[in-house]
């Protein structure tokens, strides 16, 4: 079966800037990303998790993006629009995709 490159770049963010990003992601013709829960992790504040959370504004979620790797830089402008001043990471990795066209 022929595969196709892509890129798939993964930001995980403060839960309440969800709709900020996808905005931006929009208004940069990325159309196709999913949204996921984070449930807990660690960095450099130490562990958390969404468990005991008072609200969903407390926690963060990570949204996936698989992408044509010359539409790339277009998404990673419109990305770092939002993560710069917050909480947030950004990773990007190389990626095989069926059915080239639907990206």
């Amino acid at each position: 079966m022929e595969t196709h490159d892509a890129k798939r770049v993964e930001i995980i963010i403060e839960a309440p800037l969800e709709r900020r990003l996808t905005d931006a992601l929009r208004a940069a013709n990325v159309t196709g990303y999913t949204v996921l829960p984070v449930l807990g992790g660690s960095g450099s504040s130490g562990a958390w998790s969404r468990e005991g959370q008072v609200s969903r504004a407390s926690g963060m979620v990570s949204v996936v993006c698989l992408i044509r790797p010359d539409r790339l830089d277009t998404l990673l402008d419109a990305a770092f629009s939002v993560v710069e001043t917050h909480i947030g990471v950004v990773s990007i990795t190389d990626a095989k995709v069926l059915r080239a066209e639907r990206f």
